[in-house]
């Protein structure tokens, strides 16, 4: 409170921005130059570019907030950024957003970009192109089915159903938030954007979708579907487990922790038993008895009731309330203590 009695204006957070660079020597000078002055900090992460964009960054970049860090082996997109935010938590700062140096993300959306996480609502943001249906024209055709089918992957997976276009690299995390994820443990390849879904769906973190227009100019890109289908299923799968083991019967179980296995169960009974049967009575020539018939779509009917209601549990259960802050005021409130309990400010 001041003298007046009137409440003090909030501090504004600290933002700072990594840019990881592989191959983008051409367009990294245009994306730091049109990020804007509520930026505090810049980190380029060169991931052992083979152009070298660091070191033109280096050499022919005078903005003052600007921080080259150069990465002695490839680490994958998601490696130089994990670099990157190590070295925003360690000076304090309070949001991270990460914009690839590609120059297809518009650095004049930052501000709408940590919105939601300045005003408290959010804990992660990332982009969405396809809010804009006339935008999404500009897309390829490839990248509109692929990201379909990997958004559809990623609902089941991440656990956040209310998300679309999922390894849209255009991000923003409180630092409060990015201190709880295992940093060391997350993907640093192509799977890097959504394993950090999967890692924040784990701490219930609150993550929000914010429209942007795609810009397409021509760049290649080094993600080949083909040799990376097989790669992200297996890992999909591996962490919708994970991820249900975590949620359903680690941290906490429901009515939906007997739906699914239940579901699972008489689901495939059913077909096995219904197959069996078929060709039990193609063996002997004799039509499958209607009580069986009836048997086996009791039970398949049955299974996938439990299956959609377990799938409606988990649509239900998408985080909703940011955390950022409470973890803000946990942590503020154990260092007011001394080590014996007693608040510093009166020991």
């Amino acid at each position: 409170m001041t003298a007046q009695g009137r409440e003090t204006a909030p501090e504004r957070p600290r933002i700072a921005v990594v840019v990881p660079c592989y191959r983008v020597r051409a367009q990294v000078l245009g994306v730091i130059a049109g990020i804007g002055p509520e930026v505090d900090a810049v980190y380029v992460v060169d991931d052992a570019c083979p152009e070298q964009s660091g070191r033109l960054v280096a050499e022919s970049c005078s903005d003052p907030r600007v921080r080259v860090i150069d990465s002695a082996t490839n680490q994958g997109v998601g490696g130089a950024v994990m670099t990157g935010y190590r070295a925003a938590l360690a000076d304090g700062i309070d949001i991270v957003v990460k914009l690839d140096g590609d120059g297809q993300m518009d650095p004049a959306l930052i501000p709408e970009l940590i919105r939601p996480i300045a005003a408290g609502d959010a804990d992660y943001t990332k982009g969405n192109r396809f809010y804009n249906l006339e935008q999404i024209r500009e897309m390829p055709r490839l990248r509109i089915l692929g990201n379909a089918l990997l958004s559809l992957l990623t609902k089941l997976s991440s656990g956040y159903w209310n998300l679309f276009d999922p390894t849209n690299g255009f991000t923003a995390i409180h630092a409060n938030v990015l201190r709880q994820l295992p940093l060391d443990r997350i993907s640093r390849r192509y799977f890097f954007e959504t394993d950090m879904l999967f890692r924040l769906n784990t701490v219930r973190a609150v993550v929000v979708d914010v429209p942007m227009d795609a810009r397409y100019r021509g760049e290649s890109s080094s993600l080949r579907i083909r040799r990376i289908v097989f790669e992200f299923s297996v890992k999909h799968v591996r962490n919708f487990v994970k991820r249900l083991f975590y949620n359903y019967y680690l941290r906490d179980m429901s009515i939906a922790s007997l739906q699914l296995p239940l579901g699972l169960v008489m689901l495939l009974a059913g077909v096995v038993d219904g197959i069996a049967s078929w060709r039990a009575g193609l063996d002997a020539n004799v039509p499958t008895i209607p009580g069986t018939v009836t048997l086996v779509a009791i039970l398949v009917l049955l299974g996938v009731q439990l299956i959609l209601a377990f799938i409606g549990y988990d649509i239900a259960t998408v985080p909703t309330r940011a955390i950022h802050p409470l973890l803000r005021r946990d942590r503020a409130a154990r260092d007011t203590r001394a080590p014996g309990g007693t608040p510093v400010a009166d020991a």
